[in-house]
Protein backbone atom coordinates (compact mmCIF):
# COMPACT_ATOMS: atom_id res chain seq x y z
CA UNK A 1 0.00 0.00 0.00
CA UNK A 2 1.50 3.30 -1.09
CA UNK A 3 0.51 6.35 0.98
CA UNK A 4 0.90 9.66 -0.90
CA UNK A 5 2.41 12.62 0.92
CA UNK A 6 4.91 15.46 0.82
CA UNK A 7 8.23 16.42 2.34
CA UNK A 8 7.50 19.69 4.12
CA UNK A 9 10.87 21.16 3.14
CA UNK A 10 9.38 21.42 -0.36
CA UNK A 11 7.77 24.60 0.95
CA UNK A 12 10.37 26.24 3.18
CA UNK A 13 8.71 29.65 2.86
CA UNK A 14 5.33 28.45 4.09
CA UNK A 15 4.35 28.14 7.73
CA UNK A 16 3.60 24.67 9.02
CA UNK A 17 -0.13 25.44 9.15
CA UNK A 18 -0.02 26.44 5.47
CA UNK A 19 1.79 23.21 4.57
CA UNK A 20 -0.95 21.27 6.35
CA UNK A 21 -3.70 23.13 4.50
CA UNK A 22 -1.97 22.75 1.13
CA UNK A 23 -1.33 19.03 1.64
CA UNK A 24 -4.93 18.34 2.61
CA UNK A 25 -6.32 20.41 -0.26
CA UNK A 26 -4.13 18.49 -2.71
CA UNK A 27 -5.68 15.21 -1.59
CA UNK A 28 -2.53 13.78 -0.08
CA UNK A 29 -2.41 11.85 3.18
CA UNK A 30 0.90 12.40 4.98
CA UNK A 31 3.67 14.88 5.75
CA UNK A 32 7.35 14.33 6.48
CA UNK A 33 8.21 17.29 8.71
CA UNK A 34 11.53 19.04 8.19
CA UNK A 35 13.83 19.48 11.16
CA UNK A 36 15.64 22.48 9.69
CA UNK A 37 12.64 24.75 9.19
CA UNK A 38 9.18 23.68 10.36
CA UNK A 39 10.03 21.61 13.44
CA UNK A 40 13.51 22.52 14.74
CA UNK A 41 15.17 19.91 16.92
CA UNK A 42 14.51 20.69 20.56
CA UNK A 43 11.41 22.81 19.90
CA UNK A 44 9.13 20.37 21.65
CA UNK A 45 6.15 22.71 21.98
CA UNK A 46 6.32 23.43 18.26
CA UNK A 47 6.57 19.71 17.52
CA UNK A 48 3.47 18.98 19.58
CA UNK A 49 1.54 21.80 17.89
CA UNK A 50 2.53 20.70 14.39
CA UNK A 51 1.73 17.07 15.12
CA UNK A 52 -1.69 18.03 16.46
CA UNK A 53 -2.42 20.27 13.46
CA UNK A 54 -1.46 17.46 11.10
CA UNK A 55 -3.78 14.92 12.63
CA UNK A 56 -6.59 17.47 13.07
CA UNK A 57 -6.55 17.93 9.29
CA UNK A 58 -7.01 14.20 8.78
CA UNK A 59 -3.36 13.68 7.79
CA UNK A 60 -0.64 11.51 9.29
CA UNK A 61 2.89 12.41 10.33
CA UNK A 62 5.03 10.25 8.05
CA UNK A 63 8.20 11.07 9.93
CA UNK A 64 10.68 13.61 11.25
CA UNK A 65 13.23 14.63 8.64
CA UNK A 66 16.24 15.46 10.77
CA UNK A 67 19.57 16.60 9.40
CA UNK A 68 21.53 14.39 11.76
CA UNK A 69 24.66 13.03 10.06
CA UNK A 70 25.49 9.71 11.70
CA UNK A 71 29.19 9.56 12.41
CA UNK A 72 29.75 13.26 11.73
CA UNK A 73 27.19 15.11 13.87
CA UNK A 74 27.77 15.33 17.60
CA UNK A 75 26.27 12.12 19.03
CA UNK A 76 24.40 14.02 21.75
CA UNK A 77 22.44 15.87 19.07
CA UNK A 78 20.44 12.73 18.34
CA UNK A 79 18.93 12.80 21.83
CA UNK A 80 17.29 16.12 21.00
CA UNK A 81 16.18 14.81 17.61
CA UNK A 82 14.59 11.79 19.27
CA UNK A 83 12.73 13.87 21.86
CA UNK A 84 11.41 16.08 19.09
CA UNK A 85 10.23 13.11 17.05
CA UNK A 86 8.38 11.74 20.08
CA UNK A 87 6.69 15.11 20.67
CA UNK A 88 5.73 15.31 16.99
CA UNK A 89 4.29 11.80 17.00
CA UNK A 90 6.64 10.69 14.24
CA UNK A 91 7.06 6.93 13.73
CA UNK A 92 10.26 7.45 11.71
CA UNK A 93 13.35 9.66 11.99
CA UNK A 94 15.31 10.39 8.84
CA UNK A 95 19.10 10.65 9.19
CA UNK A 96 22.04 10.76 6.80
CA UNK A 97 24.87 8.24 6.56
CA UNK A 98 27.64 10.71 7.34
CA UNK A 99 28.95 13.46 5.08
CA UNK A 100 31.30 11.51 2.83
CA UNK A 101 30.72 9.48 -0.31
CA UNK A 102 32.07 5.90 -0.30
CA UNK A 103 35.09 6.84 -2.39
CA UNK A 104 36.02 9.54 0.16
CA UNK A 105 35.43 7.44 3.25
CA UNK A 106 38.12 5.31 4.85
CA UNK A 107 37.48 2.23 6.98
CA UNK A 108 37.60 4.24 10.20
CA UNK A 109 34.97 6.71 9.04
CA UNK A 110 32.70 3.98 7.72
CA UNK A 111 32.94 2.06 10.99
CA UNK A 112 32.10 5.21 12.93
CA UNK A 113 28.99 5.80 10.79
CA UNK A 114 27.86 2.21 11.30
CA UNK A 115 28.39 2.38 15.07
CA UNK A 116 26.40 5.59 15.26
CA UNK A 117 23.55 4.20 13.17
CA UNK A 118 23.39 1.19 15.48
CA UNK A 119 23.34 3.44 18.54
CA UNK A 120 20.64 5.72 17.13
CA UNK A 121 18.51 2.78 16.02
CA UNK A 122 18.72 1.32 19.51
CA UNK A 123 17.65 4.58 21.16
CA UNK A 124 14.80 5.02 18.68
CA UNK A 125 13.62 1.42 19.10
CA UNK A 126 13.08 2.06 22.80
CA UNK A 127 10.49 4.68 21.75
CA UNK A 128 8.92 2.49 19.06
CA UNK A 129 10.49 4.59 16.31
CA UNK A 130 12.48 3.46 13.31
CA UNK A 131 15.45 5.26 11.74
CA UNK A 132 15.44 5.84 7.97
CA UNK A 133 18.66 6.57 6.11
CA UNK A 134 18.46 8.96 3.17
CA UNK A 135 19.60 7.40 -0.11
CA UNK A 136 21.78 10.29 -1.18
CA UNK A 137 24.99 11.43 -2.83
CA UNK A 138 27.76 12.78 -0.57
CA UNK A 139 26.98 10.01 1.94
CA UNK A 140 27.66 6.29 2.27
CA UNK A 141 24.40 5.57 0.43
CA UNK A 142 25.67 7.20 -2.76
CA UNK A 143 26.01 3.80 -4.44
CA UNK A 144 23.79 0.76 -4.16
CA UNK A 145 26.67 -1.54 -3.17
CA UNK A 146 27.74 0.77 -0.35
CA UNK A 147 24.16 1.22 0.86
CA UNK A 148 23.41 -2.51 0.93
CA UNK A 149 26.67 -3.15 2.76
CA UNK A 150 25.87 -0.39 5.26
CA UNK A 151 22.50 -1.86 6.25
CA UNK A 152 24.05 -5.33 6.52
CA UNK A 153 26.87 -4.03 8.72
CA UNK A 154 24.44 -2.23 11.02
CA UNK A 155 22.05 -5.17 11.17
CA UNK A 156 19.21 -3.32 12.91
CA UNK A 157 15.63 -4.28 12.14
CA UNK A 158 14.37 -0.72 12.64
CA UNK A 159 17.06 0.81 10.41
CA UNK A 160 15.56 1.22 6.93
CA UNK A 161 16.27 3.03 3.65
CA UNK A 162 14.54 6.00 2.08
CA UNK A 163 15.06 5.81 -1.68
CA UNK A 164 15.24 8.58 -4.26
CA UNK A 165 16.58 8.76 -7.81
CA UNK A 166 19.91 10.31 -8.72
CA UNK A 167 20.36 13.06 -11.29
CA UNK A 168 19.62 11.84 -14.81
CA UNK A 169 17.98 8.66 -13.49
CA UNK A 170 18.01 5.64 -15.78
CA UNK A 171 14.89 3.54 -15.32
CA UNK A 172 16.48 0.09 -15.15
CA UNK A 173 19.14 1.32 -12.74
CA UNK A 174 16.45 2.78 -10.49
CA UNK A 175 14.46 -0.44 -10.58
CA UNK A 176 17.59 -2.41 -9.72
CA UNK A 177 18.16 -0.20 -6.69
CA UNK A 178 14.57 -0.41 -5.48
CA UNK A 179 14.45 -4.19 -5.87
CA UNK A 180 17.73 -4.58 -3.98
CA UNK A 181 16.49 -2.43 -1.09
CA UNK A 182 13.08 -4.09 -0.78
CA UNK A 183 11.31 -5.03 1.39
CA UNK A 184 12.96 -2.61 3.82
CA UNK A 185 12.29 0.59 1.84
CA UNK A 186 10.12 2.86 3.97
CA UNK A 187 9.51 5.67 1.50
CA UNK A 188 10.48 7.19 -1.82
CA UNK A 189 11.05 10.88 -2.46
CA UNK A 190 9.18 11.53 -5.69
CA UNK A 191 10.20 14.19 -8.23
CA UNK A 192 11.21 14.65 -11.86
CA UNK A 193 14.44 16.37 -12.91
CA UNK A 194 15.92 17.28 -16.27
CA UNK A 195 19.53 17.09 -17.41
CA UNK A 196 20.66 19.77 -14.95
CA UNK A 197 19.29 17.91 -11.96
CA UNK A 198 18.13 20.08 -9.07
CA UNK A 199 18.49 23.18 -11.27
CA UNK A 200 16.03 21.81 -13.83
CA UNK A 201 12.94 20.71 -12.00
CA UNK A 202 10.19 19.28 -14.16
CA UNK A 203 6.50 18.60 -13.59
CA UNK A 204 6.13 15.13 -12.14
CA UNK A 205 4.27 13.91 -15.22
CA UNK A 206 7.43 14.44 -17.31
CA UNK A 207 8.70 11.04 -16.14
CA UNK A 208 5.92 8.45 -16.21
CA UNK A 209 8.51 6.08 -17.71
CA UNK A 210 10.37 6.21 -14.39
CA UNK A 211 7.73 6.59 -11.76
CA UNK A 212 5.02 4.23 -12.92
CA UNK A 213 7.29 1.14 -12.82
CA UNK A 214 9.04 2.28 -9.63
CA UNK A 215 5.75 2.83 -7.83
CA UNK A 216 4.53 -0.55 -9.08
CA UNK A 217 7.61 -2.21 -7.59
CA UNK A 218 7.08 -0.43 -4.28
CA UNK A 219 3.43 -1.48 -4.17
CA UNK A 220 3.80 -5.07 -5.31
CA UNK A 221 4.19 -6.73 -1.90
CA UNK A 222 1.37 -4.78 -0.25
CA UNK A 223 3.59 -3.34 2.50
CA UNK A 224 2.64 0.15 3.67
CA UNK A 225 5.14 2.68 2.28
CA UNK A 226 5.10 6.38 1.49
CA UNK A 227 5.58 8.24 -1.78
CA UNK A 228 6.58 11.77 -0.79
CA UNK A 229 6.55 14.63 -3.27
CA UNK A 230 9.59 16.93 -3.28
CA UNK A 231 11.33 19.53 -5.52
CA UNK A 232 8.30 21.19 -7.12
CA UNK A 233 8.88 23.53 -10.09
CA UNK A 234 9.43 27.08 -8.76
CA UNK A 235 8.18 25.92 -5.34
CA UNK A 236 4.76 26.75 -6.76
CA UNK A 237 1.70 25.46 -4.85
CA UNK A 238 -0.29 25.29 -8.09
CA UNK A 239 2.33 23.05 -9.68
CA UNK A 240 2.40 21.01 -6.49
CA UNK A 241 -1.33 20.39 -6.75
CA UNK A 242 -0.90 19.20 -10.33
CA UNK A 243 1.96 16.93 -9.27
CA UNK A 244 -0.20 15.58 -6.45
CA UNK A 245 -2.98 14.81 -8.92
CA UNK A 246 -0.45 13.03 -11.14
CA UNK A 247 0.81 10.94 -8.23
CA UNK A 248 -2.68 10.07 -7.09
CA UNK A 249 -3.58 9.07 -10.65
CA UNK A 250 -0.57 6.77 -10.89
CA UNK A 251 -1.48 5.19 -7.56
CA UNK A 252 -4.95 4.47 -8.90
Amino acid sequence: MIVPGVVSVTFRRLAATEVVELTASAGLSAISWAGDVHVPAGALAVARQVGAATTAAGLTVEGYASYFDAGDSEPAAFDEVLRTAVALGAPTIRVWAGKRAPEDSDAEHRARVVRELVRCAGLAAAEGIRVAVEFHVHTLTKTLDSAVKLFAEAGQENLVPYWQPRELPEVEECLTEVRALLPAVAAAHVFSWGADGYDERLPLDARPDLWQPVLAELAADGVRRHALLEFVVDDDPAVFKRDAATLLGWLG
